[in-house]
């Protein structure tokens, strides 16, 4: 009998989400992972979620529901990360489709409950921003973890919410969080990273990165994200907790607004009147704004010569860590220079990578 994990935020929740498998279920079968398809603009120029007609080769599971193998493809010039993931994790993922709104997933998961019988079911959420009101100042992308915490209060099925790394995706202080945090669940380790092998090194997801390194033992402050927003690394890092679904659900507001809505319009419009905006609004105005920009010559000797400057400002401020998705929007590198960068960074100073952030 299978476990049901849903991934609250995207493909990084996925990743932790095998993490998670590992460390609880090692023994058993392989998990289903149900998660967006969802990335970031480094890996997606399309603003907002993928459905299913935005990919080839995905497999029916129930009138509702897609598996997304390892040969499915997204529809150019839509970029996925899901079908990498689909590849190198050892789990099956299924598409979690936004585009009719928390209606939509409610009737998704229940009828992969439905089908599957599982032996369990968690929502997982990296960070917590899944326990964010609304009002937050810091908060950046609550829509896609309302919309999943919304269908996942509904359907009818048990299900257990859990929250990794608090704090680690920035949009929540730690010291926010801490109150609303029930039972520790698991303590991730460096054993636990290692089995989801190499898919850090190549995927852009930053929470769960800082999840990983704060499992190996990475401590100081992380700065992420194009804002360059600086997260703690600290023994809370690694750590998993239960919290009550009824508790989460009365305490954000975006979730309760959105439970009826049957149009990922609907949603984002509630976005904007309880949160202030909506972070798909965001994710159109950056990819106007990266499409406009001209691409740049990855240059060795001006990155590293910029990369020096980038690392003497930081450590006036005390930042001890970042990440490759960040350095390259601080170089002004293009998107689809991350890698190249990456590449270059860890052969030219390789004592400064701490798998899988980058130490400044």
């Amino acid at each position: 009998m299978r476990r049901l994990i849903v991934a609250a935020g995207g493909g990084g929740d996925a990743v932790a989400a095998a993490m998670l498998h590992a460390a609880l279920y090692s023994d058993e079968d392989h998990a289903v992972i149900l998660t967006y398809a969802w990335d970031r603009l480094l890996v997606d120029p399309l603003p907002g979620p993928r459905g299913a007609d935005s990919f080839t080769g995905l497999e029916p599971v129930t009138q509702s529901v897609r598996w997304v193998p390892a040969t499915a493809r997204p529809v150019a010039p839509a970029g996925s990360t899901l079908p990498r993931l689909a590849a190198e994790l050892p789990h099956t993922l299924a598409l979690l489709d936004a585009h009719h709104g928390a209606e939509g997933i409610t009737r998704q998961l229940e009828e992969l409950v439905s089908h599957l019988a599982p032996a369990s079911i968690d929502l997982l959420d990296v960070g917590g921003d899944i326990l964010a009101q609304g009002d937050e100042p810091t908060l950046k992308s609550p829509l896609a973890d309302a919309l999943t915490l919304a269908a996942c209060c509904q359907a009818n099925a048990p299900i257990r919410l859990l929250v990794a790394g608090p704090g680690l995706d920035g949009e929540i202080s730690p010291d926010e969080l801490r109150p609303l945090l029930g039972t520790l669940v698991h303590t991730f380790t460096a054993e636990d990273v290692e089995t989801i092998g190499s898919i850090l090194e190549w995927h852009p997801s930053e929470a769960t990165a800082m999840l990983a390194a704060t499992a190996r033992g990475a401590r100081g402050i992380c700065q992420v994200r194009d804002a360059g927003l600086p997260v703690p690394l600290t023994d809370e890092g690694p750590t998993v907790h239960e919290v009550d679904l009824d508790d989460a659900v009365s305490r954000n507001n975006l979730a309760r607004a959105i439970m009826t809505t049957a149009a990922l319009d609907e949603a984002e419009a509630h976005s904007r009147e309880i949160c202030g905006f909506s972070e798909i609004d965001y994710e159109r105005n950056k990819a106007a704004w990266l499409t406009e920009r001209p691409p740049t010559k990855l240059d060795a000797d001006d990155v590293l010569s910029r990369l020096d400057q980038f690392q003497s400002e930081a450590r006036t401020r005390g930042v001890t860590h970042t990440t490759f998705r960040h350095l390259t929007e601080a170089l002004n590198l293009n998107r689809s220079q991350r890698s190249d960068l990456r590449n270059l960074l860890i052969s030219s100073r390789p004592g400064q990578y701490e798998a899988p952030l980058w130490r400044i």
